[in-house]
């Protein structure tokens, strides 16, 4: 299993930062209670601005008594046409949309970040289950309460995988499917399920450790200065902060993960398949096995780029979203 947290974007949207602050502005406003204190230490203007839109709304799932409170970044727009449903990543959460979101908004979509059972800021005090069914349980009855239209899905890394399985098992609620770098070949946690649970419990305690996240960081990006991976390091662990992230990230790990590669062929929406082209976590030739495993797929590189090219390459992204959404990619 891969960790894929939330970064920062490189140097394209640094860049144009300046210049996207003038066209895009959301009005400032405090921090959700929820969210864990560390929130204030974060620098990146662009992660301050999407956590204070982050909202928690009711979900009613079969394998709970009560509603999950589950977090999500809902439109500022709504539209008439099927809307623009981001995931995020293994143990990442909306803030990983950070960038690319207000610029799919900009142009004119109606755009929610909605964050996977387990992961993110939801409130999980009451711990329901967290493998594979549950989560697509909990995103199903999210999509059933809220956004009620068939989605433009947009999957990165394990993110994908999860935008596979909903994709064939509620086929009615996803028009289209985008994948970035995707992590669909994996089988699952594998022995991590066989594991005692004081051993799975350490082993999860490594992972959000800052050692861990930097070294994350410094894989997925070349060439960051020290006090920018650490502020990115501090974005993408937030969510790990929460008194219940241990629980259910060992609970997740110990069911036994994603295992869907036997399943892709099933896969019958147009799907448009994003790939950094310097990925240094997942082989370029599992892209090219996916294009061939979908069909009804386009496939696109992102240059100089690493794996999560919604974040180092936002504009990019966007507009291959936006131009898939009209089938002109």
């Amino acid at each position: 299993m891969l960790l894929t947290a939330v970064f920062s974007p490189g140097a394209s949207a640094t860049l144009c930062a300046g210049k996207f602050r003038r066209r895009f502005r959301v009005l400032a406003k405090a921090f959700p209670a929820f969210l864990p204190s560390e929130v204030e230490r974060i620098r990146d203007s662009f992660a301050r601005k999407l956590a204070t839109r982050i909202e928690r709304l009711p979900v009613q799932v079969s394998f709970s008594d009560s509603s999950i409170m589950s977090s999500c970044v809902k439109p500022l727009l709504h539209t008439d046409t099927n809307p623009v449903v981001l995931l995020h990543g293994f143990d990442s959460s909306c803030l990983e949309w950070r960038y690319t979101l207000p610029r799919l908004e900009e142009a004119g979509f109606e755009t929610w970040a909605v964050d996977i059972l387990g992961w993110g800021f939801s409130d999980l005090e009451r711990l329901p289950s967290c493998d594979v069914g549950s989560k697509r349980d909990h995103f199903y009855q999210f999509w059933k309460s809220y956004i009620k239209r068939p989605m433009l899905l947009v999957g990165p890394s394990l993110g994908a995988a999860v935008a596979i399985d909903f994709a064939i098992n509620h086929p009615e609620a996803v028009e289209k499917l985008v994948l970035i770098d995707a992590s669909v070949y994996s089988e699952g946690t594998r022995d991590m399920k066989k594991l005692p649970k004081a051993l799975a419990y350490a082993g999860v305690y490594l992972l959000k450790s800052i050692p861990l996240r930097l070294y994350a960081t410094f894989l997925a990006f070349n060439g960051l200065p020290f006090g920018t991976c650490l502020d990115w390091t501090n974005v993408g662990r937030l969510h790990c902060l929460l008194p219940w992230w241990e629980d259910a990230t060992v609970a997740f790990m110990s069911s036994g993960g994603y295992n869907i590669s036997s399943q892709i062929g099933k896969v019958k929406q147009k799907t448009l398949i994003i790939w950094g082209e310097d990925d240094q976590i997942i082989d370029y030739k599992l892209a090219v096995k996916l294009h061939s495993n979908l069909p009804n797929s386009i496939m696109r590189q992102v240059p100089e780029c690493g794996h999560i090219p919604h974040v180092e390459k936002p504009d990019v992204v966007a507009n291959l979203i936006v131009e898939f959404s009209k089938d002109n990619c």
